[in-house]
């Protein structure tokens, strides 16, 4: 059975010390409390693209799950919604991208 990951991508922050104050504070907090069944969190933080373009992002976080179904019934449950709607509250350069993925792992 293929794992199932949350994508969270924060648009460039406004005020990057308020948004990073706020996330590190509030949202990371909230996110290892109430999204039920999640396996693992991964919080980056872009220092630098590959491409000539800035990134367009400051953060992006990555919440694994053990299946598809309980990132759906995590997304659907009370705990889900407050954390995603506080994910985007914060980000003041934008919505955030949320994108779910099948993962597929492979270990070298």
């Amino acid at each position: 059975m293929k794992t199932a990951k949350l994508i969270v991508m924060y648009p460039n922050p406004t005020d990057v010390e308020v948004f990073e104050k706020r996330y590190a504070e509030e949202h990371v907090p909230m996110a290892v409390e109430k999204l039920a069944g999640k396996t693992r969190f991964v919080a980056s933080l872009i220092t630098a693209s590959a491409s000539p373009a800035a990134s367009p992002y400051h953060r992006i976080a990555e919440v694994y799950f053990p299946s598809m179904q309980a990132l759906l019934d995590c997304l659907n449950s009370a705990g889900g919604q407050e954390t995603a709607a506080h994910a985007v509250e914060i980000s003041s350069g934008g919505a955030p991208v949320f994108l779910l993925s099948e993962v597929e792992s492979f270990d070298f």
